[in-house]
């Protein structure tokens, strides 16, 4: 665990993969991915139809995630439901630069949008 003052971020544990764990696991898609600073799990954000960081944060405990998206460096505590600052991860930092957003390009439906726009 670091020492960076947030409990949850261990700066040595790389990502789980480059795309959402458990929608690799189904076959789904995501929009955006988020990575757990404190066991490097990645999930789709809360737009994604299967909203997997949240549901992670809320499962383990693990309260903060650092944007998985390339150009992107910001941090989200779920429990304070507040941006936060967080220290340099293990790398990557990032999925792939081209890989799809949303992706992965060959699972993502001709009608996503609506799908999405259908669970609101």
């Amino acid at each position: 665990m670091s020492d960076h003052g947030n409990s949850g971020i261990d700066t040595s544990v790389p990502p789980s993969g480059t795309g959402c764990l458990e929608c690799g696991e189904t076959g789904s898609w995501w929009v955006h991915l988020r990575r757990c600073t404190e066991c490097g799990h990645v999930g789709c954000c809360d737009d994604s139809l299967n909203t997997h960081a949240s549901k992670h944060a809320e499962a383990t405990g693990h309260p903060i995630i650092r944007s998985f998206e390339p150009g992107e460096a910001w941090f989200w505590n779920y429990r304070t439901q507040t941006f936060t600052n967080g220290p340099e991860l293990a790398p990557p930092l990032a999925h792939p630069v081209d890989q799809t957003v949303p992706g992965p390009a060959e699972r993502v439906p001709d009608d996503w949008r609506e799908q999405l726009a259908a669970r609101r």
